[in-house]
């Protein structure tokens, strides 16, 4: 029999129990809408926690660490070879940038701060704060999402961009400790912005003391470098306030933010720069340096030509590992409870079918005794099981697609009412689209292969008595 006979056929056979037919192809597309809405939750899910992650600017980023300290000592178990561990100075970022792939390279600037605001008898009591550079890329990070003011005009600009807690205090005003989130209103806000605020920190200065001899075992040593402290000040232009740290995944505490460029010109001296042994020709010195990747998928290609260079390495896909593993395990679940409607629903299809062969024996026998073979039985039997699956597979991505699209709306209402921005919780990509109708395709041909069975077993001859 030809394949066009047999879908005419299975056609016919579906149109005319209309009711029954239509109610088992509801049922398979309930059963895929389920699984559907459940796996593109999941789905929805891991992108929301990608795409945070990205926007933080450190998912694409190496965080690059010496094997010794600054002093040169190498940690435990390290091999006391310069090709193992290295130095992380001027020289070695050099080397960071030249790597393939590589955007940018910038460290780790921390320092505590004393700041001074306003002309007021207040304005002499200094306020201390964590400083940290940023870099132009940081402006993707979500909290400029509701930034007050402007980012900085250039890289090399006096400009400040200050967390809003540390706003409240420049002004004086009271905190309430039971209030975690207490943003500065409009007019507080022009108050700040604009305006210059000082800052005194306390710069090294470097003095070579190289051609001293001793005659005690130090002067076998390399030639060192002496340094002196010195207070300096500067004012500061503040352009921006914030409700939360760029980046601060990673960072924290943090409250005063200057562009990377003109925070690095200022020379402020640094906890590291306390401990740290200066040598002629050397550079700087650096805790830890940030290798910003152009790719996520470029950073372990990355990573392993800094270890190559004798450096550790830590990136957030280093630690997201484990939340690919999490999503994975969360998406088998809600697959494995969204097929259980679906399953349901096959059982539905070997009820329809085994009732079909109960009303259709004497055509089933008439059929068989002009020339019909069991295998053409069976073939119209998978058919109208194979149609009822594609329908209803269609049927239920539609359906899980409009029920997520709904529930992603009423969940956004609520997060508005609790003052969250809106997210997108429901993704259904193509393969999702085409799996399930696939699966419905193939559980709707095994519900149909009891009945196919049974119905290519009939005698023709009591099929014919059947009335």
């Amino acid at each position: 029999m030809k394949t066009y006979d047999l879908l005419e056929l299975a056609g016919r056979n579906l149109r005319e129990a209309k009711l029954r037919n239509s109610l088992t192809t509801l049922g398979i597309g309930v059963g895929v809408a389920s699984l559907v809405a459940m796996l593109s939750l999941g789905v929805g899910l891991q992108k929301l926690a990608t795409r945070q992650l990205g926007r933080s600017g450190l998912f694409d980023s190496v965080i690059v660490t010496p094997r010794a300290d600054v002093r040169g000592n190498r940690s435990r178990g390290e091999e006391a070879s310069a090709t193992q561990s290295r130095q992380l100075d001027d020289a070695a970022r050099k080397i960071f940038t030249a790597i393939p792939n590589v955007v940018e390279v910038y460290p780790e600037f921390r320092v505590i701060g004393e700041f001074h605001f306003g002309e007021s008898a207040d304005a002499n009591e200094p306020k201390f704060a964590m400083v940290a550079g940023l870099t132009a890329s940081s402006r993707r990070s979500e909290a400029f999402d509701e930034l007050q003011g402007s980012f900085f005009s250039s890289e090399q600009a006096p400009e400040a961009i200050i967390l809003n807690e540390f706003g409240r205090e420049l002004l004086g005003l009271a905190t309430d400790p039971r209030q975690t989130d207490q943003k500065l209103t409009g007019e507080q806000a022009r108050q700040l912005l604009g305006h210059e605020i000082t800052l005194n920190y306390a710069e090294r200065e470097v003095s070579p003391t190289a051609g001293k001899e001793t005659s005690s075992p130090a002067s076998q040593a390399p030639d060192q470098t002496s340094f002196s402290v010195v207070r300096k000040a500067h004012t500061l232009k503040i352009v921006g306030i914030v409700n939360s740290e760029p980046n601060g995944i990673m960072r924290g505490n943090a409250r005063v933010f200057l562009p990377m460029e003109f925070a690095e010109s200022l020379n402020m001296i640094q906890p590291a720069d306390l401990r740290q042994v200066m040598r002629p020709g050397q550079g700087k010195t650096y805790l830890a340096l940030v290798v910003r990747v152009a790719k996520s998928s470029q950073v372990q290609g990355v990573e392993d030509a800094i270890k190559k260079e004798g450096f550790n390495t830590f990136s957030i896909l280093d630690a997201s590992r484990g939340i690919t593993r999490f999503f994975a395990v969360l998406d088998a679940f809600l697959g494995v409870f969204g097929s259980l409607a679906l399953a349901v629903a096959s059982l539905g299809i070997i009820n329809t079918l085994v009732m079909a062969i109960l009303e259709r024996r004497r055509e089933i026998g008439i059929m068989k005794a002009i020339g019909a073979s069991n295998g053409d039985v069976k073939s119209i039997f998978f058919y109208e099981a194979g149609a009822m699956g594609l329908l209803g597979g269609s049927l239920g991505v539609a359906m899980g697609w409009i029920i997520g699209k709904i529930i992603n709306f009423g969940a956004n209402l609520y997060m508005q009412r609790q003052q969250f921005p809106p997210e997108n919780f429901w993704y259904v990509p193509w393969w999702l689209v085409a799996g399930a109708i696939g699966f419905s395709l193939v559980v709707s041909l095994l519900a149909g292969l009891y009945p196919a069975a049974r119905a290519a077993k009939l005698d023709p001859v009591h099929a014919l008595r059947h009335e």
